[in-house]
């Protein structure tokens, strides 16, 4: 059995049960557990299959380690430093896009200054560690934050969160990250012309990523809205729905992030091609 299909498994499998036995005796002892094998484990299991697709000798375990432990925390670090000053308004989701994968390409940059070979392969690979160190801390503070609802603490909406952020990890910011740094290495590690319009167009990527929600309400009210719902939203109220809509909605929002997940999978394939 492959190495990362290994780690999968098992984690997975301690991880239900942890959840299990957590839901039967309803020790809080057990929550961090929860939390951190939830947020840890894709994470966890793409940056070892990455890994075995390495081929320089200068990526080794000790490097990958601290590009998803510490470039991971760099990241979120900055990130929520710099978000502090945002607010709410129409370009907020294009701060943010900006924000994170800068803070993520400067972390790579950090940890890999000292390489004298860089390669389009290993900046995939590591760029790609980076990403999912950066997804892996903030999914443990959106699973942490679910947990507090305001009937109480909530073990299955924290359970949600977990599994609903681990289906879509692949094809955030590990992908996000993992194109820039290829971009970066094939670059020399400098910040070339073609590295800025590379890390400006993932960070537009993760604003449409982030904002498809409101994307596909504005959408889905100027295609089937209803007089009487714009009047509503105009003195401030929020309007009730129609079936139609929810199903126009549902298909917008998953349909749009599968668009923008392809057209990233289509980047970070020709730049994987462009290394051979």
């Amino acid at each position: 059995m492959r190495p990362w299909l290994k780690i999968f498994l098992i984690g997975l499998a301690l991880w239900v049960a942890t959840v299990l036995v957590t839901m039967w005796t309803d020790n809080s002892n057990l929550v961090p557990t929860v939390v951190l094998l939830g947020s840890f484990l894709v994470p966890v299991t793409f940056v070892v299959w990455a890994y075995g697709h390495a081929r320089g000798e200068e990526v080794t375990v000790e490097l990958m380690f601290k590009a998803f432990v510490v470039g991971g925390i760099l990241g979120v670090l900055g990130a929520s430093v710099l978000e502090s000053y945002l607010r709410p308004s129409l370009v907020m989701f294009v701060g943010v896009g900006l924000i994170e994968e800068g803070v993520k390409l400067g972390a790579l940059m950090l940890l890999t200054r000292g390489l004298k070979h860089r390669s389009v392969r290993d900046g995939l690979v590591l760029g790609a560690t980076v990403g999912f160190g950066f997804a892996a801390f903030e999914s443990a503070g959106y699973a942490f934050n679910a947990m507090f609802t305001s009937e109480g603490l909530s073990l299955a909406q924290m359970v949600e969160t977990e599994i609903l952020r681990g289906i879509l990890a692949p094809v955030g910011h590990g992908l996000w990250t993992a194109i820039a740094g290829g971009v970066l290495f094939a670059a020399g590690g400098r910040l070339t012309g073609k590295v800025i319009l590379t890390y400006l167009g993932v960070s537009l990527l993760h604003a449409l990523w982030d904002s498809m929600n409101g994307l596909a309400i504005a959408i889905t009210l100027l295609l089937t809205g209803q007089p009487w719902q714009f009047q509503l939203i105009r003195i401030g109220k929020v309007p009730d729905v129609t079936d139609t809509q929810v199903h126009v909605f549902t298909a917008l929002n998953w349909g749009g992030l599968v668009v923008i997940s392809a057209a990233a999978l289509l980047w970070l394939r020709a730049i994987s091609r462009s290394a051979r």
